[in-house]
Parts: structure tokens; sequence; C-alpha cells
């Protein structure tokens, strides 16, 4: 049940522990939500309870904690099909992340698919992890990976895809489009809903990356359209080692499984083996059970607050945040769409990202440094990488004060 107040920041912080920890005795400003997000204490209290007071394997005993095991997995698959409005909860597949779960895609949709001058289409703004997978897949099948250029606003440039009329996104040879919702390093927020439909009238496979998106809009996969959406439980206030790979039950039935071993067989034999039903074709061996009691009350945590008010509340922090950065001397946001998250990336000329965040962690200010796992994209916009700040629901316009104040203070020092 979502509460019904207005929107109490800090009735929200006092509900993560972290912070109140002190970084070389500064109070902790941790702005590096896009990496991993940190934990309410319900989500802590779930996975320690696990082992406390649960601890047996699920779907292979009769005895009583197998079975309270199973329930509660079960109920976090539940709560995580209705959160993402899926039709069915076999639908939602167990991971370990969201590249476990663009592994999974990538393996098994280029056994089911692709062949030798196939093409798969991905974006210039992708993250690593739907890159690099879908790369493996084209090199093994004879494949063609073709990637939709970036404006200088970190928008898709979809009139100007090598090779392709300006009329058409997709070539005759296109099998799969595999997108990412928002960019990790950008905070763009894509029109995938769009894409995903132009995708479908030529029978094209649409593979959706939600890591970024799924803590911060609301996600309707049948509104959406697409055929499989991946996110990790650890960028939406779960445990790390969780995620998600929904996949449209029809897909999923065709789908071949990446991974054999135990639980996803129905019956083995040395000459052939068939596979398990849905959900559980798709999730060989021992699941991080506790991680998943955690995440499914992360996504019931989650639920209990309005999400189009966190939204808001952290769109006002990009917004402040920006104007803000704009005023130092030499900085330059890398990333200016129209439609964006709390995700802003920056470098100041003449100094470097990592001195940078080097000096702003010694005032307990957390930001992210580097390329963020998405080497092309720095490429594409001429630097090796950026200073990100990303917000979550928890963070505060005071915060964000801090962080210019100890900005305007490490600049000082490195010019």
């Amino acid at each position: 049940m979502k509460v019904a107040t207005a929107y109490d920041i800090e009735e929200i912080r006092a509900q993560f522990p972290i912070l109140k920890e002190l970084v070389h005795g500064k109070p902790l400003v941790y702005f590096d939500n896009a990496a991993t997000s940190q934990k309410p204490r319900r989500v802590i209290k779930a996975e320690s309870a696990y082992y406390a007071t649960i601890n047996a394997n699920v779907h292979r005993g009769v005895h009583t904690l197998s079975t309270k095991a199973t329930e509660a997995q079960e109920a976090a698959r539940e709560t995580i099909r209705r959160h993402i409005n899926a039709k069915h909860a076999h639908e939602v597949i167990f991971t370990s992340g969201t590249t476990a779960s663009m592994n999974l895609a990538a393996f098994s949709l280029g056994q089911l698919l692709l062949k030798k001058g196939d093409e798969v289409l991905i974006s210039g703004m992708e993250h690593h992890a739907n890159i690099v997978p879908w790369q493996l897949a084209c090199e093994r099948h004879g494949a063609v990976l073709k990637v939709i250029p970036i404006t200088d606003s970190g928008e898709w440039d979809l009139g100007a895809i090598p090779g392709q009329a300006r009329n058409d996104i997709f070539g005759e040879k296109t099998r799969i489009l595999a997108i990412s919702h928002v960019s990790n390093t950008l905070g763009t927020i894509n029109p995938v809903k769009e894409l995903i439909a132009q995708a479908k009238k030529k029978g094209i496979i649409t593979v959706v990356d939600g890591a970024q998106a799924i803590a911060h809009l609301d996600i309707d996969v049948q509104d959406l359209g697409c055929d499989l959406y991946a996110f990790s439980g650890h960028k939406a206030y779960g445990p790390t080692g969780t995620g998600v790979l929904y996949g449209r039950e029809e897909l999923l039935n065709e789908m071949p499984p990446w991974q054999g071993g135990g639980e996803m067989i129905d019956v083995v034999t040395f000459e052939k083996t068939t596979y398990a039903k849905l959900p559980f074709k798709f999730e060989a061996g021992t699941p991080h059970i506790a991680g998943i009691f955690g995440l499914g009350e992360a996504f019931r945590w989650m639920e209990d607050y309005d999400k189009a008010a966190m939204a808001a509340h952290e769109h006002m922090l990009l917004e402040h945040a920006t104007k803000e950065l704009l005023a130092i001397d030499g900085l330059r946001i890398i990333g200016t769409a129209k439609e964006k998250v709390g995700v802003i990336s920056f470098v100041i000329d003449g100094i470097h990202h990592y001195d940078l965040g080097t000096l702003l962690d010694q005032q307990g200010i957390a930001v992210r440094t580097g390329h963020h796992c998405t080497q092309p994209l720095m490429e594409r916009f001429g630097v090796s990488g950026t200073t990100r700040a990303s917000f979550a629901c928890f963070n505060t316009i005071v915060e964000v004060d801090a962080m210019i104040a100890a900005m305007k203070k490490a600049v000082k020092m490195l010019r």
C-alpha cells in the first residue's frame, strides 16, 4: 500500500542506516547510486532473516524450512511480476544481475535466431554488458553488430545508422534489437516504446537493458511491448548478486537454456535430457535465495511509496545540481538530453576526473569516476572518462550543495 503523505525525505533517509556513516570524519554524501544504490533497513533484515530462521534450499525438499524458503522465493517472484506488470510469474527469471540476464539473452537468442550475415542492432550509449554478449553471439554465429549513433546531446540519432536509409532504421537482416532504457552514463531516457513498436512490425526480437530505469521509472513490460527486459536488484535498493530477466512466455518457451545443471531439468538420462517448465528452465543450480528474499522486499518497499513523487524529487535534485555545476568555470556536462533521470556526467578543463573524485572523497562525497563501462561512448565524446553524480530518493538539496562546495574547493587545489 502506497504512503499517501507528502514526500517526507527525512522519514525516507531514516530507513537507510549507512547514511549515518562518516567518511574521513565527514557526513557521507552518497552520489553513486547508478553504480549501486543503498539499502533500506527492511531489505537488510529480510536477507539476514533467511539465514537466521530458514536457511534451506528451495524446491528440493518436503521439510518445513524448504517449504518456507520456496514459498518466500515465489512470493518475491510474484511481487516483481506485479511491479513490472508481466502477465505471468513464470515470465520472471531470477539471475545474478543485468549482466547475467543480458548474457542469457544473447546466448539463447543467438542459438535460436542468428545465422551468418544476420544483424543485431544496439546503440552507441550501451553499457559493456549490452555490447560484449552480443559481440560474442555474433562471433559464434557469423552475425554482424550494428550501432545506432549518438547525437551531441546524448540521444539516439536514428537517421544516421551506417548503411541504412534515413527512413528505415532496420535492415532486412536485422533479427534482434538490444537497447538501454536509460543510459547509465548520460542519464538519457530513451524512447524505447516507440522503437520497439517499429521493430515488432518487422518481426524483430526486442531486448531492453533496464538496469538504470527500474528504480526511477514505472516499468510496464506489456505496455512497452518488449520481448525481454533485464535489470539488477542492487540498483533498485535490493541486494547485490540478484537480478531478473523478464521474457514473454512464448519466446521463453522457444529459447534454449544457457546453463545446465540441477533445477532446470525434467528428466536426465545419459542419452538425452528434457528441460523443466518456465521459469526453472533458465534457473540452473542453487539461486541466491537470501538475496531474492531481499530483492522481493526491496520491490515491496518501493511499492509503499509514490514512484512519481520519488521521480519528481530526484528531478529537482538533477535540475539544481545542473544549474550549480554549470556555474563552475570550465565544467562541461556530457549528456544534455531533454529527458533524463538523476544522473550527471561532467568533465572540467585541465582536471582529471580521478583526481577530482579523490578530493571529493576526502570531503565525504562519493561519486563515480572513469568510463562507467561505456568506453565506446567516451570515445564518441572525446573524453577518457567523466565524474558522475547519480541521485536516489534519499538524497537532498543540502547534499547537492555540499558536493558543489567540495568541488569548488577541489578545483582551486587542482588548478
